[in-house]
Formats: structure tokens, C-alpha cells, sequence
């Protein structure tokens, strides 16, 4: 899945040793910006030990709840063949534009018979954009056909996703799709030849065999508010925004997915309404530092151990890895660990700095993982 801040590498590259070594004497493990869901998932299929998830965005404790909240295969292939086949009728009802060749008139004629179906939401709001008219009503039609048991629901809504992720007509997120011009018409024919379907089955075949050693849970919350929740024993994971632009921005293609509505929408960009697109303090210069003193003086004062990452640069939030580490040191002891890793640039500004993130898709960077015990 694409994601801006994804930890894989990082588990891979240091994290998940020093994970393993402060998980012994955990009771709970507590993601509390969970993201891509990588770091509680890793957590939950590795070790016996509850899983508890939050994020500000629904489609992202979607993504994580598919795996952290259960502790057993699904069986896939009956419950595939329910799903297709009652999405497949669904899809049949509607006469989709054909593409022989893409053009500027043909995506232009496919973007005017998409918003005009005034019944298929995803369509309505991204086809033509970030899929193609095939590709989106296919999407609408698994979006409305979800099985019915909520367990194998979360995690067929989950696969559909990540497929709509991976497939979708945009440089890395959902910001702004591919346009048909001349050099970028070659990458939106790219993505919009993608089976959607085939991607979604493929996920979907992997996420039934994968499941939690423990049952946890993943909920949309602000981080702040979730680690008024936190107690003695806790081992929490901390990886707070870095972009002074609102990861909602990017991602609020795969939230109308997971939520299966988003009103209106406008601009080059197809943006929702500002109340359909969660905003965190941590994405604006004035607040972010404020919120994070907040968050880690309230961490420590329910005495719970943290695993804090962050880029060791100044980001566009106003937040760097020296204010970090400044502000983290007022309320625990601080074990200081450094790995070099990759992280995504868009959103970000550029004003000069030596060490600030630029606007390349993505870097190498230096990367702090901070042991925070409580004094």
C-alpha cells in the first residue's frame, strides 16, 4: 500500500529489534498514529501480546482492524465467490463507456458519463480521475456487495483498499490524480489497464490467512485523546505527522472507500468538503509543537514506556528531530537510536534549509527511534 510515512523498512532496519526487546515486559502494545497499520501488525502477528490501534482516519483502522482484530484464517474462497458474484450482477447493470484508445476527448467523454451517476458514489466523485469508469463502478459495486459477517467484512473492505491504492491514477497518493496530457498520459493508461478485481481477490486471499496471536482493536481517535487511555505497562508507539500539509489530503480517495460516501467534491484534485477530511494539530506549523509537549507529558504521567520515531530534519510542520528530542527529554528517559531510512516528500516545502525535506517523491533520510521511559 502506498503510504507516506510506512515503517517496513524500519522494521526491517533496527525498529523491530528494538521492538522486540522492550515488548518482554509489556502488557499492551498501543499505536496511537497506526497509519499504514505496519508497526501494529507486525506486533500483533509476531507476538502474544493485544494490539490496541488508533488513527484520525477511518480507512486506516480498516486496514489495520483486517488483521489485529482477529485470531484465525477465514476461509477465502467461499466467501470470494459470494462477494464477486454479487457485485459482478451489480456491475452488470451499467452500460460503462469502452476505451479503445485513451485520448483527451475519450477521458473527457468518461469523466462526463461518470459524474453522472448520481448512484454510484466513488464513481460519481472519481471516475474518469483516479480510475477508470470500469475500475470505478467496480469498486462501487464491491463497495455495496460487503459480506455481511463483520469480521470477513473488515477485512474484504480492507482489501478493496488497498487495491483501489495500488491502482489508482496518482504519483504515489491520492493528492492529485495523472492527467491525459503528453508525458503523463503513458502513466494514467498504465494504471487505468489495472484488474481492480484481481488485485482486490489477490489482497483479500492474503489478509484471510494472516491474523493476531491476541484479539486487539483499531479506532479512529486523535492520538492525544487515545493516551488519556494509557496505564502502567503499556508499550506505546509514537510516529506523529512530519508534513505540514493534512495527511487527509492524500489519502481521502481510500477514506470515501472506506466510509462509502464523500458529497461533493471539486478542484483538480477531487476534494471532498473539509468536514469529510479529518485534520490534526500535527499538520500545522503553529499547534504541532504544543501538541506534541501534550502528548508526551500525558504518556508520562500514566507511566507507560514509548517507542517514539521521527525524521532527524526540520519537517513543514514546524516540528524537527532537535524538538523532538528537546521535548521528549522533559518527561523520560531518553535512549537514542538512529537509522537511515526512506520517507515521502510530497505535501512538504522546501525554504532553503540545508536539512529540510524537499519536494523529491521520496529520500533517504536519517530517521530517530527514541526509547522514552518514564523518570
Amino acid at each position: 500500500m502506498k503510504y507516506m510515512g510506512s515503517k517496513r523498512l524500519m522494521l526491517k532496519n533496527g525498529l523491530g529489534q528494538l521492538l522486540k526487546r522492550e515488548i518482554i515486559d509489556a502488557k499492551r502494545f498501543v499505536d496511537i498514529f497506526v497509519g499504514s497499520g505496519s508497526v501494529a501488525i507486525h506486533v500483533a502477528e509476531n507476538y502474544n501480546i493485544p494490539v490496541q490501534a488508533f488513527d484520525l482516519q477511518y480507512y486506516s483502522t480498516i486496514i489495520t482492524s483486517a488483521i489485529i482484530s482477529r485470531q484465525d484464517t477465514i476461509e477465502w474462497l467461499s466467501a470470494w465467490n459470494a462477494w464477486y458474484h454479487q457485485a459482478k450482477r451489480l456491475y452488470g447493470k451499467h452500460d460503462i463507456p469502452s476505451m479503445v484508445k485513451v485520448t483527451q476527448d475519450v477521458v473527457k467523454n468518461c469523466r462526463s458519463w461518470c459524474v453522472k451517476q448520481d448512484a454510484l458514489q466513488i464513481t460519481k466523485a472519481y471516475g474518469g480521475h483516479y480510475f477508470s469508469p470500469k475500475q470505478s463502478v467496480w469498486i462501487d459495486a464491491l463497495r455495496s456487495s460487503l459480506p455481511k459477517d463483520e469480521s470477513i467484512k473488515i477485512v474484504a473492505l480492507s482489501a478493496l483498499i488497498q487495491a483501489a491504492s495500488q491502482c489508482a491514477a496518482a504519483p504515489g497518493h491520492t493528492a492529485q490524480p495523472f492527467q491525459p496530457t503528453r508525458t503523463a498520459k503513458q502513466f494514467l493508461v498504465g494504471a487505468w489497464e489495472k484488474d481492480i478485481v484481481q488485485f482486490t481477490k489477490n489482497i483479500f486471499i492474503s489478509l484471510c490467512t494472516r491474523f493476531a496471536n491476541k484479539q486487539g482493536i483499531s479506532e479512529v481517535a486523535d492520538a492525544n485523546n487515545a493516551a488519556k487511555q494509557l496505564k502502567e505497562g503499556d508499550l506505546v508507539f509514537i510516529d506523529p505527522p512530519y508534513s505540514g500539509v493534512h495527511y487527509s489530503r492524500f489519502y481521502h480517495v481510500l477514506e470515501t472507500i472506506a466510509k462509502g460516501e464523500c458529497g461533493e467534491v471539486s478542484g483538480v484534485g477531487r476534494y471532498p468538503d473539509p468536514s469529510f477530511r479529518p485534520r490534526s494539530k500535527y499538520s500545522v506549523q503553529s499547534e504541532s509543537v504544543a501538541a506534541l509537549d501534550d502528548l508526551l507529558g500525558t504518556v508520562a504521567r500514566n507511566k507507560a514506556k514509548a517507542i517514539l520515531t521521527f525524521p532527524d530534519h526540520e519537517c513543514s510542520n514546524g516540528l524537527s528531530g532537535t524538538i523532538v528530542r528537546e521535548t521528549a527529554g522533559k518527561y523520560f528517559q531518553v535512549e537514542e537510536h538512529s537509522v537511515v531510512s526512506k520517507f515521502s516528500t510530497l505535501g512538504g516545502k522546501s525554504t532553503g534549509k540545508k536539512k529540510e525535506a524537499g519536494r523529491q517523491a521520496r529520500q533517504n533520510a536519517r530517521e530517530l527511534i527514541l526509547i522514552l521511559k518514564p523518570k
